[in-house]
């Protein structure tokens, strides 16, 4: 024992722990009370700027001459470009209550709330997403990425059996947990790739696996072998879901989806409840993802099995979405709606 340990009194380790938890928490309190000054300042500013507007007829030289003083009388502070207090202004006049329908704005970053009202379309859209940002603690580029791929259209679209198979309210749960279809454009494949070459991909971008996936989903292994009576098997890929408590059994299927698939991802499932499942974990979910799917002949499938599952499609290439600044606004769109008879004022 080192001569620095020897000398540590007892329940020394124990109050550093408590104390390193309570300065994390107060550091984080930190953080979440600075954004909030941050947000309700950046609203006040845009509020200002629009009164002005309508009150004095402001014109964007005006808001160009603004940003100058303001930079030269905060150096350091970032922000007070001209094109951020456009968004302040923007921001204002789309959110005048502070908020994306019941959420708080207040509880996003400045630039998570700029992608919300220049990405996205629509109030119930805008909510959406901006509830989910907090809920799953999106960063910018992933709440970008989800805007881009249409999260709200494939959330919880999977069909299943869940509702039927599960007890409220882990049915619902559940249920919003699994997507259709997922993109694997990431991976780089061609759409006749071997299942293999799937999964060895999925493998290789575990990453960008994992966060198609949704929050919850803990990687636990491929090909993981189990024995039943001297025989083995081998599933694909096993998860283990933080917020569902229970495993999730993933089978790819390089073409279309047959009834029989059904069968062995339920000898699976069952084999996992019996061998690998503890007392205190939920009954294991399956996914099977498949390249095409026709919808009755999986209801039909899924309807006389007792464990619970899905069946989604998956993506490998995919064709471009709309362009989405055809129906959102453009900085040169925002300084265009101020009064064009003051575009010269200084």
């Amino acid at each position: 024992m080192s001569s620095k340990t020897s000398i540590l009194p007892d329940g020394y380790g124990n109050w550093l722990s408590s104390l390193k938890q309570r300065i994390a928490g107060a550091h984080q309190r930190i953080l979440l009370a600075a954004n909030k000054e941050q947000i309700q300042l950046y609203h006040e500013i845009g509020r200002e700027i629009l009164d002005r507007q309508s009150q004095q007829g402001w014109g964007a030289k005006v808001i160009e001459r603004l940003s100058m003083d303001l930079r030269e009388a905060f150096p350091d502070m970032k922000g007070l470009s001209s094109t951020n207090l456009k968004y302040m202004r923007f921001f204002a006049q789309n959110c005048p209550n502070l908020r994306f329908g019941q959420q708080s704005a207040d509880q996003l970053p400045w630039f998570h709330i700029v992608t919300l009202l220049t990405k996205v379309e629509t109030p119930e859209l805008q909510e959406w997403y901006a509830r989910e940002a907090i809920q799953q603690a999106w960063s910018r580029e992933t709440l970008e990425m989800q805007i881009k791929n249409q999260l709200h259209l494939r959330q919880g679209a999977a069909i299943t059996n869940l509702q039927q198979r599960l007890a409220s309210p882990q049915a619902g749960l559940a249920s919003q947990v699994l997507k259709d279809p997922y993109h694997f454009d990431f991976l780089g494949l061609g759409d006749e790739a071997h299942e293999r070459d799937i999964e060895n991909a999925l493998i290789r971008h575990i990453t960008h696996f994992l966060l198609e996936l949704g929050a919850g989903f803990a990687f636990v292994g491929r090909q993981v072998r189990l024995e039943v009576e001297g025989d083995e098997f081998f599933m694909d890929l096993l998860f283990y879901h933080t917020r569902l408590k229970c495993y999730i059994v993933v089978e790819l299927k390089a073409g279309a989806f047959k009834p029989e698939h059904i069968g062995q991802l339920n000898f699976y499932l069952s084999a996992v409840d019996a061998q690998i499942k503890t007392p205190e974990d939920r009954p294991t979910i399956g996914l099977l993802l498949c390249k095409t799917k026709k919808r009755l002949i999986a209801e039909y499938a899924l309807s006389g099995v007792d464990k619970p599952m899905g069946v989604a499609e998956y993506q490998l290439v995919r064709a471009l979405p709309e362009p989405l600044d055809t129906c959102l606004p453009t900085i040169e769109e925002l300084e265009a709606s101020l009064p064009k008879e003051l575009e010269n004022e200084d």
